[in-house]
C-alpha cells in the first residue's frame, strides 16, 4: 500500500510540473489517503505484535 502511495505521489509531482493541476491535486489526495491508511495499519500491526508477545511464558 505504501508503494501505491509513492506511485500516486510521483504522478502528482509529474502532473504538477507539466501544469495539469487538477490531476496533480487528485493524485496527491489519493497518495495522502493511502499513506494514512498504511500508517494506521502499521501502528495496529505493531500493537497486535506487541500484545501477542506478552502472552508467551
Amino acid at each position: 500500500m505504501l508503494y501505491y502511495a509513492l506511485v500516486f505521489f510521483i504522478i502528482a509531482v509529474i502532473a504538477g510540473v507539466f501544469g495539469f493541476l487538477g490531476i496533480a491535486a487528485a493524485a496527491a489526495g489519493i497518495a495522502k489517503i493511502l499513506f494514512f491508511i498504511f500508517l494506521v495499519l502499521f501502528i495496529v500491526s505493531l500493537i497486535m505484535c506487541m500484545a501477542g508477545r506478552r502472552r508467551l511464558p
